[in-house]
């Protein structure tokens, strides 16, 4: 009788399973909701399995992400692909219900389809905050104008876009953030666009086609990071600057307008940056800088940059007086890198001895690390490291890293041989 009560008792028991099952159910509201929001939309969907409580709770999530992780497609047929990825989206958007916050939609094989349209319109419609749009294959894909009516945005990334606002677009007042990868845009869109918004903090500007003169009118820009082929660049009321990044993917020529008469590119550049605090001038952006009058420092020191990276081509007179500049003009400067470019083309001026001039005004008081890669061992190579260990006397770290295994000993015995001026500065070589 005893044992047969002992079933019955444990009859009633909840299983460990069911327990597992009543915690996962019993979770806090708010806590579920934070469950889903870390969870592929994929995953999040397949949530409503778990019980009658998660039953369409991922229906009410705020952040969308369509990305590869979403799309479980093994087909090579474009058609198919399309269609599934039109039918779970247009399935996911029905069922969702309340406010969408962020819509990123990034796929390696997904076209500027029309049906991008409709979800942008729906975007429009509601309060949209971030709207990331990659078009990965096909050509510029041209957003309708709804897109520009929405003015909660706070973060809009596009990929591989032409960009046409409608003539009533006054700008996103509330932006933070603009990144645009792959884009055809009209001089006068792009000039209205930066300038018509007025909380712009993050700009990233990348592979572009249409603007050759770039004109960054941002009062409250603090990050900008470019890279592409253009002409001219020029900054206006851009004084809480303070990270820049910017390289310019096509060699361009000192003209003579520029070299004999008073302009001066590098001049002009820093007039508008009084606080920048972090400098990576990459590709053949230093020779653009190197254009015409060159001083021996700017006239407003750079006394915030504590960080500069410089891709440079050592053999090239221009850049070298260029760079010297720069490096005069930042007396609080903690961290260097210099990025050699090997020279492609002879060049009438050469730097044959431009490091081993006595530049005794240049001391580096607060320079604690240098790194220097890509050198081949050359005499200005090995000049400028010679000249910044001697003017160095805070130096605590100089790595260098070569292009090429080739000469590397005798590199490494002209390494040791310099004198420092900081008895605390440890050379630390890489292999390439």
């Amino acid at each position: 009788m005893s044992s047969l009560i002992k079933q019955r008792e444990s009859s009633r028991l909840p299983s460990k399973t069911d327990t597992e099952l009543d915690r996962i159910s019993n979770l806090p509201g708010h806590v579920i909701d934070q469950i889903l929001s870390r969870l592929p939309i994929r995953d999040a969907v397949r949530s409503s399995v778990l019980s009658r409580k998660w039953r369409y709770k991922w229906a009410t999530i705020p952040c969308l992400v369509f990305d590869n992780q979403c799309f479980d497609v093994s087909s090579q047929d474009q058609t198919f692909i399309k269609n599934k990825v039109v039918n779970i989206i247009d399935h996911v958007l029905l069922l969702h219900n309340g406010p969408i916050h962020k819509f990123k939609l990034s796929h390696r094989d997904l076209l500027g389809v029309t049906d991008i349209d409709r979800w942008i319109l729906c975007m429009s419609r509601s309060s949209i905050k971030e709207f990331v749009l990659e078009i990965w294959k096909g050509q510029r894909y041209k957003p309708p104008s709804c897109l520009f009516s929405c003015q909660n945005l706070i973060h809009l990334e596009l990929f591989n876009c032409l960009l046409k606002p409608p003539l009533t677009f006054k700008g996103f007042k509330n932006l933070r953030s603009l990144d645009l990868q792959h884009i055809t845009i009209t001089q006068d869109v792009f000039e209205k666009l930066i300038s018509s918004c007025p909380s712009l903090e993050r700009l990233t500007l990348m592979n572009f086609t249409g603007v050759t003169h770039l004109i960054i009118d941002a009062p409250n820009l603090q990050f900008f990071d470019i890279g592409g082929i253009f002409e001219d660049v020029s900054f206006l009321n851009t004084f809480h600057l303070a990270l820049v990044s910017i390289g310019l993917y096509v060699n361009t020529e000192n003209d003579e307008n520029n070299a004999r008469g008073n302009s001066s590119k590098l001049l002009r550049f820093f007039v508008n940056l009084p606080h920048i605090r972090r400098l990576e001038i990459q590709s053949y952006f230093l020779k653009y800088l190197a254009m015409g009058y060159v001083p021996s420092r700017l006239p407003n020191p750079c006394v915030d940059l504590n960080h500069l990276s410089i891709r440079i081509d050592f053999d090239d007179l221009e850049e070298n007086t260029a760079a010297l500049c720069l490096l005069r003009s930042c007396p609080n400067l903690q961290e260097l890198e210099m990025l050699a470019r090997p020279d492609e083309q002879t060049s009438m001026e050469r730097s044959a001895n431009f490091w081993e001039d006595d530049h005794w005004s240049s001391l580096f008081a607060h320079l604690r690390m240098v790194k220097v890669v890509g050198i081949s061992g050359v005499k200005s190579e090995m000049d400028f490291i010679k000249f910044l260990l001697s003017n160095s006397p805070s130096l605590e770290q100089l790595t260098v890293k070569p292009a090429s295994q080739e000469g590397e000993w005798e590199l490494m015995k002209e390494l040791l041989r310099f004198r420092r001026a900081s008895i605390f500065a440890e050379v630390i070589y890489l292999d390439p």
